[in-house]
């Protein structure tokens, strides 16, 4: 509930502070005297978009303030699970738009960013402006009309059906990306395919080019080896011609013949022969060795062109990797990457069995919204055929028609649009094509009405809405909104004495000229200056129309 609006610099408003209480609380005035700036000052209290056209000429900032208590549940946990300060259970909320641009969001004095304000004035106030009930010609808010009339539990079959559909429209995303990219994956099948064959069929082995290379190097420089290896073998044991034909074994052996001769004569070079002996011997094992050698050398001329030919299929598979080891790791991978494009098919199943899965489990849900929209619908069918009752229009109904929808939506299975007669034995027909102005207006404000009794908002706001509605029907109008204002607070912007007689409070607003600048005042109004105000709306301050003003006074007052 509002407690207290406190407006500064607002428009033509200077410096306005309005106390209010719970019931019926009414604006009146002269045309253009500001009374639709209070709605536009409290808009923008609770978040709405503001530009500093709105502050007064000559002053660098306008401020609204507003103080409220009976808050909703969720603003009261958002309040304590934030820390913000909580004293008398009550919200304080300020605004101020300057001239730089710049927004200025305060709750409970703490400044927050306009983001994050909104949300603690989601469900405060419900504003009905002049033109509001022009909404009731657009066929998506009677849906929202209709969940919002169904309470809690019907809005979680909502927010369950929302969530279905979403994962029923990510799936098929999912689906559509599958067969997007399925022409590129098997193109891309093709090609590893083919890499894979390649590599299979040349089939190289870990470390296989380094010993064919070595073998390469070995066959090229047989020739050499060869001879170099029959050259030493001859040196050693057959002799070289430039030595008179001896061998090294011939010199080895005639010098240890001399060291044993030495050796008789000298006892101390024992050892010297000993060793040379022993070169001897070592010498005998070199060369049988180099025989062995000599015999395993196998060149074969054919094995040369063998080992180039494979090297040069080898070299063609470095277009996959840098060496051939790393050639194998690659195709492992091609493999691996194969396989995975290989299960699409395996993965189209699956979605499609994810798919209808998910649209069963939307359907399910949305046949359980369904339902609970029937039994909402019907309420609503005879409780507005009530209250237009109430509003004079005795033989009006509204019929709430509900037409199938192709595609899980998030909104459900459904399309609804409301249907309306007002004349006995006449079909029921869209809104836009039947309904007129007056008529839209009782319409909406029957629905504000019903609607009041689920609501958890504490605080409706009416701006004119018995604009169009004359006669005996704003009378009807008065006692709907005095009717509301038994559990509510309304705050009501009214040209309608019948709507102002029946008022709680009663506030009145008009602009005067103070040191040659225009000012919006708004005053409290007692009894006499209240009924002072009802005969100026009545037509004019004369005898009659005060006492017409007295008379609606005292009716109101008696049926209150």
């Amino acid at each position: 509930m509002l407690l207290e609006l406190h407006i500064r610099d607002f428009g033509l408003m200077q410096d306005v502070n309005l106390y209010f209480e719970r019931g019926l609380t009414v604006f009146t005035g002269e045309t253009g005297a500001g009374k639709s700036m209070l709605v536009d000052a409290l808009g923008i209290l609770l978040g709405g978009r503001a530009n500093n056209d709105l502050i007064r000429h000559g002053k660098e900032r306008a401020i609204i303030e507003g103080v409220f208590s009976h808050l909703p549940p969720n603003i009261v946990n958002f309040l304590r699970d934030e820390g913000y300060p909580f004293e008398d259970e009550m919200l304080f909320l300020y605004r101020e738009i300057n001239t730089t641009g710049r927004n200025i969001c305060r709750v409970q004095g703490r400044a927050v960013p306009l983001s994050l304000y909104r949300t603690f004035c989601e469900g405060l106030v419900d504003i009905h402006g002049q033109m509001d009930h022009q909404s009731l010609l657009v066929t998506d808010t009677h849906r929202e009309l209709l969940d919002s009339f169904g309470g809690e539990e019907h809005l979680i079959l909502l927010e369950r059906v929302k969530a279905a559909a979403q994962n029923y429209r990510n799936i098929l995303a999912k689906e559509r990306e599958l067969l997007r990219t399925e022409r590129d994956r098997d193109r891309r099948a093709e090609i590893l395919r083919y890499q894979i064959e390649e590599i299979e069929r040349i089939s190289p082995i870990p470390g296989e080019e380094g010993i064919l290379e070595k073998e390469k190097r070995f066959l090229q420089n047989a020739e050499k080896i060869l001879n170099l290896v029959n050259e030493t073998y001859e040196e050693l044991y057959n002799g070289a011609e430039g030595l008179s034909g001896m061998s090294a074994f011939d010199l080895i052996g005639a010098a240890i013949r001399n060291m044993e001769e030495l050796s008789l004569l000298d006892s101390e070079s024992e050892i010297l022969n000993q060793e040379l002996s022993d070169i001897y011997y070592q010498l005998e094992d070199f060369v049988d060795k180099l025989r062995l050698y000599k015999e395993k050398l196998d060149f074969q001329p054919e094995r040369l062109d063998q080992i180039e030919t494979r090297l040069i299929e080898l070299h063609k598979l470095k277009k996959y990797a840098f060496d051939i080891d790393s050639v194998i790791e690659k195709k492992a991978e091609m493999e691996k990457e194969l396989e995975e494009i290989t299960h699409l098919q395996e993965e189209k199943e699956s979605v499609k069995r994810e798919k209808r899965d998910a649209f069963n489990e939307y359907n399910n849900r949305a046949e359980a919204l369904s339902l609970s929209r029937g039994i909402q619908a019907e309420k609503i069918e005879k409780g507005l055929a009530l209250e237009l009752q109430d509003l004079g229009l005795k033989d009006a109904r509204v019929e709430i028609i509900f037409t199938p929808v192709k595609e899980p939506s998030p909104e459900g299975a459904e399309e609804i649009e409301f249907y309306f007669t007002a004349n006995l034995g006449e079909p029921a027909k869209p809104l836009s094509k039947v309904a007129s102005g007056g008529e839209m207006a009782r319409l909406m404000l029957a629905f504000k009405s019903l609607l009041s009794k689920v609501e958890t908002v504490d605080t409706f706001i009416f701006d004119e809405v018995d604009s169009g509605v004359g006669g005996r029907t704003v009378n009807k109008v008065a006692e709907k909104l005095t009717k509301i204002a038994e559990n509510r607070q309304v705050l009501c912007i009214t040209h309608s004495a019948s709507v102002a007689a029946y008022a709680d409070q009663h506030y009145g607003i008009n602009k005067d000229v103070v040191n040659d600048r225009t000012l919006t005042q708004v005053t409290l109004l007692n009894e006499s200056e209240r009924i002072l105000e009802l005969s100026r709306m009545f037509g004019g301050g004369d005898k009659a129309a005060l006492e017409l003003a007295e008379e609606l006074w005292l009716q109101a007052k008696t049926s209150k």
